[in-house]
């Protein structure tokens, strides 16, 4: 069987190492080799035996009715979304490690692929090489999903142990990271929690079956979290981790990207480092973790690699997904209901109980001219008010 990749970077590379790796045992798999026909890319890559392979212009992949499977690991939305649907229509099945193109094409491309009779794949999109979207399309699909919980950013994640490991201040743990590989050379993306923001839109369109836009979900990253908080959450035993999470409330789901506080007993507390691990709680199947590489050339090339499999091994079916375009109406988060951990300036107890009620205070070595303090249950929107009340507040961190 013919497939192609379009895009040569690190997954695209990975996803032909992987066939190549483990070629025999797919084809066992699939029962009859998968072999690449082209690769595309801008550039040329003299001296790389896919070189004889490589293509400039995507319509040649298009055209040629030999290849039943195309990959797209380019990245971002266009032109990633043009040449996408082009293969669609031309009834290629797709998969796709691109979170950008799925959590603002998604819903889209699943419906042209079920008119066409093929399949659009993406379980590289979130979680890098842990298995989610098809346990969540397939294996989970008897339960409710309540609950979905993860540390799905690896830069992220990386940088929060280290600061907890070391007590190291942002800047030099995000130059230790970009150093190591871990985080691009603009890292807005990561940092700002955009990239888990995308993630977790993905998984929420897929638990509801409607069109989560990542616009809607309240995003903050860790550019605010500094080695006074981690003296902070070592002296209350816990980890700040930076989780996407969604939950099904009363009124509907209510979702959100931010740092939180963790205990020791939580299942996501010693994610330490690059892994990432997603926390899934059904009414029915009860609780449930996935873990694993969260980012990185080859265990994200093996999750693409098997929706290839899975793709060849139904190549004249679609397989349902329920992603529909109608979009999902979130519930304002501000409703969503925490304790939060509050650094103000100043010492002034009394003051801090007439605004904030009754707090439980948490002393940090070496910390001096600030209060720390655990509040009670309450709204969002409460503590803004308070926060605006109190004025010179020094930072916010929710306490799962």
């Amino acid at each position: 069987m013919k497939a192609a990749v379009m895009g040569y970077g690190t997954i695209g590379s990975g996803v032909v190492e992987v066939l190549d790796i483990n070629g025999s045992s797919i084809a066992k798999r699939v029962g009859e080799p998968v072999e690449i026909k082209y690769v595309l890319d801008l550039r040329d890559f003299p001296g790389d035996p896919i070189q004889d392979k490589i293509v400039h212009d995507y319509k040649t992949i298009a055209e040629d009715p030999e290849v039943k499977i195309v990959v797209e690991t380019m990245g971002g939305v266009e032109p990633a979304y043009t040449f996408v649907k082009a293969m669609l229509e031309a009834g290629k099945h797709v998969t796709t490690s691109n979170k950008a193109l799925v959590a603002e094409k998604g819903a889209e491309l699943i419906a042209l692929a079920k008119e066409k009779n093929v399949n659009f794949m993406f379980e590289a999109s979130v979680g890098g090489g842990i298995p989610i979207i098809r346990p969540l399309n397939s294996c989970l699909t008897a339960d409710e999903i309540e609950e979905i919980t993860g540390i799905v950013n690896g830069t992220t994640n990386y940088m929060m142990t280290e600061m907890s490991e070391k007590g190291a201040d942002f800047d030099e743990v995000l130059k230790d990271a970009q150093a190591k590989g871990y985080a691009e050379k603009d890292p807005t993306a990561d940092i700002e929690g955009y990239d888990a923001c995308r993630k977790i839109a993905i998984l929420t369109s897929l638990v509801c079956g409607q069109q989560v836009d990542f616009e809607d979900i309240h995003t903050e990253g860790i550019t605010h979290i500094s080695a006074t908080d981690i003296k902070y959450a070592k002296a209350m035993g816990r980890a700040i981790k930076l989780l996407a999470t969604s939950k099904k409330t009363d009124g509907g789901y209510v979702a959100m990207v931010a740092p939180f506080l963790l205990p020791k007993e939580h299942p996501l507390y010693n994610v330490n480092g690059v892994f990432n691990a997603i926390f899934v709680h059904g009414n029915v199947l009860g609780d449930a973790m996935f873990y694993g590489s969260g980012a990185g050339k080859l265990p994200t090339a093996s999750a693409v690699v098997a929706d290839v499999v899975e793709m060849a091994k139904n190549v004249d079916k679609n397989i349902p997904v329920e992603w529909s375009s109608k979009k999902l109406e979130l519930v304002d988060y501000r409703s969503a209901k925490n304790r939060f951990f509050v650094r103000v300036s100043g010492t002034d107890k009394t003051f801090v109980e007439k605004v904030f009620g009754n707090v439980e205070y948490i002393g940090a070595q070496g910390v001096t001219g600030e209060l720390g303090f655990v509040t009670e249950v309450m709204t969002e929107e409460a503590l803004e008010n308070k926060k605006a009340a109190y004025g010179e507040v020094l930072n916010v961190i929710r306490v799962a």
